[in-house]
């Protein structure tokens, strides 16, 4: 919408300035994209700050959190058996991730 009434300035502007009509529709289109352009990063800017508000909200409150072992109790992360093979232990980060020369073997 902003781009769209700069687009409007600026084609009376260009007018009352003399210009052609060539030229007044260039510079009108010069002044959409450019706000635009601004109006479209500043949109981006507050929806960045806004997730990164969430994410360290979100940490905090996992840093509230009372740990599982404080009570004794044991996920199973990280535990080795007999046979050097973690018991009951979570393997969702195990995953094969590609080698970085991209071979991924």
């Amino acid at each position: 919408m902003a781009g769209i009434a700069a687009m409007v300035l600026t084609g009376i502007l260009g007018t009352a300035m003399g210009l052609n009509n060539t030229g007044t529709f260039m510079s009108s289109c010069v002044a959409f994209v450019a706000v635009s352009l601004w109006a479209d990063s500043r949109i981006t800017r507050r929806r960045t700050e806004a997730a990164r508000a969430t994410v360290r909200e979100t940490a905090q409150e996992a840093d509230r959190e009372p740990a599982a072992e404080t009570a004794g109790e044991s996920t199973g992360r990280g535990e080795l058996g007999g046979t050097g093979q973690r018991s009951g232990a979570d393997f969702s980060r195990d995953a094969d991730r590609p080698k970085p020369d991209g071979l991924g073997g």
